[in-house]
């Protein structure tokens, strides 16, 4: 898919997540983010993780819930009493604390996993590709930044592996000396045959284009003009007067700063070898994202996030449930229908 669609899928993924703590509504989302993540294809260049991710979306909720329960001392059904004089420990352990920790814990662990889904599903250069040119010199130290943790733990196995076929054993500390000295040393290597093709592929010149002092200067003041209008717009919001004129300048606040970045990477022209096709997949799951965005956060009756407001206290009651919210939900499965739409184009 299109890393433009993948981008608004997150974005969809991200406002659901924060905009409820309802947690049926959480889990659905956090379901359709596991449904999503299970059809992506497998890469063998891909390093290992030595942790699943579903263990660790489980230690967050766990941990989430411990630490609320025993800090948050609020709620009616206790369960029972840390005594003495300890801060922020001592006194009743609610459920309902408990139940809210839970459900911040499963929002924090759907955010985990739509990131970790974004990962999977783009290549390292795509989501450089989606830095804007004015952030160019950025986006160069972004690419080496992230590869540079996978590419030393397969140089690490290799040299594992090698040292092992030696006959090499691993028994105490001075038993790794032969592992991390050509670790060292591929190290250094790699570093300046990077350093060396930066420099003969003209990055320290940057490529700027010749540009007039007016053209230097408007973007600037563009983007300190939507800087201005979002911290207006946001500051109204928070007031809780004028909500559509806030909208207004958060908007327009948004477009003018992202007219501004465009004025300004007009400077550092970027050529691409093969530009991304935008199919009929990318088009569902563009779909789907704006279903979901405008589920949670237009203010439509019974949708948006009042809907899905719910809190355990004062005491613990069933969260209610929209179906409507829901089916809007189900447009995060967008990347996985766009998936079987291009596996099975005829079906």
């Amino acid at each position: 898919m299109h890393s433009l669609a993948w981008l608004a899928w997150l974005a969809a993924a991200v406002a659901a997540l924060s905009a409820t703590r309802n947690p049926l509504y959480l889990a659905l989302a956090v379901l359709c983010l596991a449904l999503v993540g299970s059809a992506l294809p497998g890469e063998p260049s891909r390093p290992l993780r030595p942790v699943a991710a579903w263990k660790i979306g489980l230690f967050f909720i766990l941990a989430a819930a411990v630490f609320n329960a025993l800090t948050s001392h609020y709620g009616a059904t206790r369960l029972f009493t840390i005594p003495g004089k300890l801060p922020l420990i001592s006194g009743d352990v609610t459920l309902e604390a408990l139940v809210y920790g839970a459900t911040n814990g499963l929002a924090l662990a759907g955010l985990l996993g739509a990131f970790w889904v974004l990962g999977q599903a783009l290549p390292v250069r795509a989501l450089v590709g989606l830095i804007p040119r004015a952030f160019y010199p950025l986006a160069v130290v972004a690419t080496i930044a992230v590869t540079y943790l996978p590419a030393t733990l397969r140089q690490f196995q290799q040299i594992r592996e090698a040292q092992a076929v030696r006959g090499h054993a691993l028994r105490g500390l001075r038993d790794w000396l032969p592992l991390f000295l050509p670790l060292l040393v591929g190290g250094l290597e790699r570093a300046m045959q990077l350093a060396e093709a930066m420099t003969a592929r003209g990055f320290a010149s940057l490529g700027e284009v010749p540009a007039s002092p007016f053209q230097r200067v408007w973007p600037r003041l563009a983007m300190l003009t939507g800087l201005l209008l979002l911290a207006g717009g946001w500051m109204l919001r928070l007031a809780g007067l004028a909500q559509a004129v806030s909208w207004l300048l958060i908007a327009g606040g948004a477009m003018t700063i992202g007219l501004g970045l465009w004025a300004f990477g007009r400077r550092f022209p970027r050529s691409t070898y093969r530009p991304p096709a935008w199919r009929a997949a990318d088009t569902l799951s563009l779909c789907g994202a704006l279903l979901v965005l405008g589920g949670f956060l237009l203010p439509l009756p019974g949708l948006g996030s009042a809907a899905g407001w719910y809190t355990p206290y004062p005491r613990l009651s069933i969260p209610p449930f929209s179906p409507w919210l829901g089916l809007a939900l189900l447009g995060l499965l967008g990347p996985l229908a766009g998936y079987l739409l291009s596996k099975h184009p005829r079906g």
